[in-house]
């Protein structure tokens, strides 16, 4: 979408797009958000003037407006009266924006992101997984139960058994009640689903080897241990995702 980034202070220069998108300002802001994020418009530069993004973008001045005000409440750019709009370092982008995080995601080429993100991952849904061994219903056992066994049913099946295995990690974090990080969790986990360097390329050996991990967090969760369960779902999440990063590329358990 863009090209030549300027340098600090100075305008970068856009391309516009092949074909007109139908919701203009949403997809100004995402073309937006890439070009910042991946470095083509660097932090410290300033973008086109309004003129110049009407004709780039082919939209009005309202909605080069209403992109540049969701830009500012994403924290990617400072708009100024006789300065210019200018981005501002990754330190104040809000990466729980989901355009934001999904942008910064694949864009992620060193895994730094990704490592930060599994490391949230981890912290948070042991602590879920502790709260869930507590506070987990015998309906919410026996939809864990269920779960399991459609996994162990799917190991053959990666693209089933990644889907069911989304559901296993949710329905554990419905039953410790904790609303809040339910939803960080999915968003943050989401937007990391949606690129290879996350995901990789699981087999059936990769899903064997997880679903045993689900197993060790199942029957901690059925033995009301918070701590070993928190243990388990943190051994978990950590142990797959070194082996899918490393070696990369290459086979990868969910």
């Amino acid at each position: 979408m863009a090209k030549n980034g300027g340098g600090a202070g100075n305008p970068a220069v856009l391309t516009p797009w092949p074909k007109r998108p139908a919701r203009l300002a949403h997809a100004v802001v995402e073309s937006l958000v890439d070009a910042i994020v991946s470095g083509t418009v660097p932090p410290g530069s300033t973008l086109p003037v309004e003129p110049e993004l009407c004709e780039t973008f082919g939209v009005s001045r309202i909605t080069i407006r209403e992109a540049v005000k969701s830009l500012e409440a994403k924290g990617l750019v400072l708009a100024r009266q006789g300065s210019g709009t200018t981005v501002t370092q990754p330190e104040e982008w809000n990466l729980l924006d989901p355009v934001v995080l999904a942008a910064t995601v694949q864009h992620d080429d060193e895994l730094v992101v990704l490592d930060h993100l599994v490391g949230i991952r981890s912290a948070l849904e042991a602590q879920m997984t502790a709260q869930a061994a507590e506070a987990a219903t015998d309906d919410d056992m026996r939809a864990i139960e269920r779960l399991l066994g459609r996994l162990d049913e799917e190991t053959a099946t990666p693209a089933r058994f990644i889907e069911t295995d989304v559901a296993f990690h949710d329905r554990i974090m419905q039953a410790s009640g904790n609303r809040l990080g339910r939803s960080i969790i999915r968003t943050v986990h989401g937007q990391a689903r949606t690129t290879y360097l996350y995901t990789g390329t699981p087999d059936t050996h990769a899903c064997e080897q997880a679903n045993a991990e689900h197993r060790e967090v199942a029957e901690r969760l059925l033995a009301r241990d918070p701590q070993g369960a928190a243990q388990a779902m943190a051994a978990h999440i950590e142990g797959a995702w070194r082996r899918r990063r490393t070696p990369h590329p290459g086979p990868a358990a969910p």
